[in-house]
C-alpha cells in the first residue's frame, strides 16, 4: 500500500502559520479578537434586538437610572432608552473608523508607492507636502476639514480619513524605498516586467505587514477622532444615535445621571482598547525579526 506523502509547505505558507501561532500565544490579543467578533455580531443584529425605538421620547421616564424595569441601562434626558441608542449607535460610531481608514489608505497607499518607488522630484514634492500636513495637529486638521465641508457624519468620516492620508503615505513610501533596489525587484526589471506589475505584484505585497498593523491600530484612533468631532457638534447630529453625540448630551447631566456619559464613554473605550490589543498582537506576530528567529530554529 502506497504511502501518501504530505506536500511541503511553501516559505510564505510557513511564515503565515508561524505568525498565526505567535498571535495565538498573545492571550490579550486573542481575547480582544474574540470581543471584536462578538461586537461584529452586535453590529449586525443590534438594531433588531433593541428593546425600544432609539428616537422615541417619553418625558415621564426621563433620567431613569440603570436597572429600571424595561430599561437595563436607564434613560436619557428625553426618556429615550440608552441601551437601544447604544445598539443603534454602534454602526455609525464604529463604521466611521473603518471607513476613514479605507479613505486614508485608498489615497495614501498609491501616493506612497509611487513616491518611494520612483524617487526623484516626485518623492521630494510628496515628502514636503506630507511634512507640512504632519506639522498640523491631527484633530485640528480634521476640524478644519470638516468645518470647510460642513457638519455631518459623512463629512466627519471624510475629514478624519483625509487627515490620516499622510500617515499611510509615509508607511508605504518607507517600504517602497527599502524594496525598490532589492535583488528580486532588479530581476523582475531584467525580465521585462513593467513598473505597474512590479509595484502591485512585488512591492505592495511586501509592504502589507506594516500596513495591516498600522491600519488595525489606526481604526481605534479614528473612531475616537470621529467621536470627538461628534462631541463638538461637527460630526453626527442629534437626534441620531451615535456614541459621540450621546457622550456630548450626557456631559450636561453627569451630576444627576452619570450613566448618560459613562455608558457611551465605556463603549468607545472598550472598542478602541480591543483594536489596540489586536494591533499590538499583529505587530508582534508579523515582526520580521521574530520571523527570522523562527526560520533559524
Amino acid at each position: 500500500m502506497e504511502t501518501v506523502k504530505a506536500l511541503p509547505l511553501t516559505k510564505s505558507r510557513r511564515a503565515s502559520l508561524s505568525a498565526w501561532q505567535r498571535f495565538l500565544k498573545d492571550r490579550w490579543a486573542v481575547a480582544a479578537l474574540l470581543f471584536l467578533a462578538v461586537l461584529a455580531v452586535v453590529l449586525v443584529v443590534g438594531p433588531a434586538v433593541a428593546p425600544h425605538d432609539p428616537l422615541k421620547t417619553n418625558l415621564g421616564m426621563r433620567l431613569k437610572p440603570p436597572g429600571t424595569p424595561g430599561y437595563p441601562l436607564g434613560t436619557d434626558e428625553l426618556g429615550r432608552d440608552v441601551l437601544s441608542r447604544l445598539l443603534y449607535g454602534a454602526r455609525p460610531s464604529i463604521g466611521v473608523g473603518f471607513a476613514a481608514v479605507g479613505v486614508a489608505m485608498l489615497v495614501g497607499v498609491p501616493i506612497g508607492l509611487l513616491a518611494g518607488y520612483f524617487g526623484g522630484l516626485l518623492d521630494t514634492v510628496v515628502s514636503r507636502i506630507v511634512d507640512v500636513l504632519l506639522a498640523f495637529p491631527y484633530v485640528l486638521l480634521a476640524i478644519a476639514i470638516v468645518a470647510a465641508l460642513g457638519p455631518g457624519l459623512f463629512n466627519a468620516m471624510l475629514a478624519v480619513g483625509i487627515a490620516g492620508v499622510p500617515y499611510y503615505v509615509r508607511i508605504v513610501r518607507a517600504s517602497a524605498l527599502a524594496l525598490r533596489d532589492q535583488e528580486f525587484i532588479q530581476a523582475s526589471r531584467a525580465l521585462g516586467a513593467g513598473h505597474g506589475r512590479i509595484l502591485f505584484r512585488h512591492v505592495l505585497p511586501n509592504a502589507l505587514s506594516p500596513l495591516i498593523v498600522a491600519a488595525t491600530l489606526d481604526v481605534g484612533w479614528m473612531i475616537t477622532a470621529a467621536a470627538g468631532l461628534s462631541f463638538l457638534g461637527l460630526g453626527a447630529q442629534p437626534p441620531q444615535p451615535e456614541w459621540g453625540v450621546m457622550l456630548s448630551d450626557g456631559r450636561q447631566y453627569v451630576g444627576v445621571a452619570p450613566h448618560l456619559a459613562l455608558v457611551p464613554g465605556f463603549a468607545i473605550f472598550s472598542v478602541v482598547l480591543a483594536l489596540n490589543l489586536v494591533g499590538d498582537g499583529l505587530r508582534d506576530a508579523l515582526d520580521p525579526r521574530l520571523r527570522g528567529v523562527t526560520a533559524q530554529e
